[in-house]
């Protein structure tokens, strides 16, 4: 039986993710974790619920063994504006966190799901289409962190033969659940403050393009790629996906679409804006669409359509709408 433990779980794609796969594999093949679990069944499903520290290496190992977990999907983590203010947090998570994973994995024989980011990229990076292997001279302890965990899940796959996937994700927007210290958070943000107040004020400056993905296609994504065929995997760890590069004036445009006086303005966020600068404008994903078929669901104007209509029930505003 496929057993699936997933940390970080009260985070911005943890919280969706364990719904997705508790109504896909069933209530008692999933057990989801976080280091301040609070098991609220509108939240994050009736799946069991425990707390997790992932920096400490026994309870996560007592856990995995009593539980007969098969399947981890790694989501702990500081995302990269948070990393930034507090860099060393941000290794013994990201990584500390990350090795005793691996550990737990190679000696228990599960498979593992690593979420990696744009932020793998550095500013000498190729900026557009960025290729799928590349230069990646990350100038963030975020993207430190991520690249220093694609090298250790290769290596743990190649030395041990622990099955680690992964992909780099871009930007993820959701209305279910506000991000949690990242870079791309304006992307969401955008949508709620349209939906409030017809306006927004934006931390990076227009003409700022970064790849984003609407969160549905983040799940299918991470799932597609966990039951892929592994004799198909070339890559295995830090596929790059996406499924639209924007910037703030093409977000504000598609949403003028539903709420014509929607209005953006901008007030700069130097850590913000320096780290959007460092990343690539647009990924090549011909590697993913290739070796297991990844093929999004949403572009920017069907992901705004959506957003729009889930924010108006969700925030019980009538913002003027229109379908």
């Amino acid at each position: 039986m496929t057993k699936f433990l997933v940390t970080g779980s009260l985070g911005q794609i943890g919280t969706e993710l364990v719904n997705t796969l508790c109504d896909r594999y069933g209530k008692n093949s999933v057990v989801i974790s976080d280091k301040r679990v609070k098991c609220d069944s509108d939240q994050i499903g009736d799946c069991e619920c425990v707390v997790l520290d992932v920096t400490n290496a026994k309870q996560l190992s007592d856990l995995v063994q009593k539980q007969k977990i098969t399947v981890i999907y790694h989501l702990a983590a500081l995302l990269s504006a948070t990393a930034e203010n507090n860099p060393q947090l941000a290794w013994d998570i990201n990584i500390n966190g990350l090795y005793n994973i691996l550990e737990v994995a190679r000696e228990n024989n599960c498979a593992v799901f690593i979420p990696s980011s744009i932020g793998a990229f550095g500013p000498t990076t190729p900026p557009e289409k960025t290729p799928q292997d590349t230069i990646q001279r990350p100038t963030t302890m975020y993207g430190v962190t991520k690249v220093a965990g694609e090298l250790l899940c290769d290596y743990y796959f190649k030395r041990f033969g622990v099955d680690t996937r992964g992909l780099r994700y871009p930007g993820i927007i959701s209305y279910k659940t506000l991000p949690g210290g990242g870079t791309t958070d304006y992307a969401v943000e955008i949508y709620y403050e349209a939906i409030r107040q017809k306006k927004y004020t934006c931390s990076l400056r227009a003409g700022t393009f970064l790849d984003m993905m609407y969160m549905p296609d983040a799940i299918k994504a991470a799932i597609d790629l966990m039951e892929a065929d592994p004799a198909k995997l070339i890559h295995r760890n830090a596929f790059n996906v996406t499924s639209m590069s924007v910037d703030p004036e093409k977000i504000t445009t598609s949403i003028k679409k539903h709420i014509p006086d929607f209005t953006i303005d901008y007030k700069i966020d130097p850590v913000r804006q320096r780290i959007a600068d460092s990343w690539p404008n647009s990924m090549d994903d011909s590697a993913a669409r290739e070796e297991w078929g990844w093929q999004p669901d949403y572009n920017l104007d069907k992901m705004t359509a959506d957003m729009l209509k889930h924010l108006e029930d969700k925030l019980k505003v009538r913002s003027g709408y229109n379908e």
